[in-house]
């Protein structure tokens, strides 16, 4: 990864699964040239690493803040990481 890339650890809360977050997330990340992952967790949230330049990085955190589709998310939580230099985007 380029040395100015960020990564970014997100919690989504709410109405967050099956609702097609996961797939939503990763065309975005993909359209954004955006590294990482995202996936369901036990609790019905959807948690998801975001790696790349940082305006691209920020603008998916949004993406996630409002949701795709029908979600409804009511809390997100993001954290900065260290980035690793993950390549390429996947869902777990």
């Amino acid at each position: 990864m380029a040395e100015s890339s960020v990564r970014r650890r997100v919690l989504a809360s709410g109405d967050v699964q099956g609702v097609f977050f996961r797939d939503a997330t990763r065309q975005e990340a993909s359209k954004r040239g955006v590294a990482g992952w995202v996936r369901n967790c036990g609790d019905g949230s959807v948690e998801a690493v975001f790696e790349g330049p940082e305006d691209a990085v920020s603008a998916l955190v949004e993406f996630c803040r409002a949701g795709p589709g029908s979600a409804s998310v009511e809390r997100l939580d993001v954290e900065s990481e260290e980035p690793e230099g993950l390549s390429g985007f996947s869902v777990r």
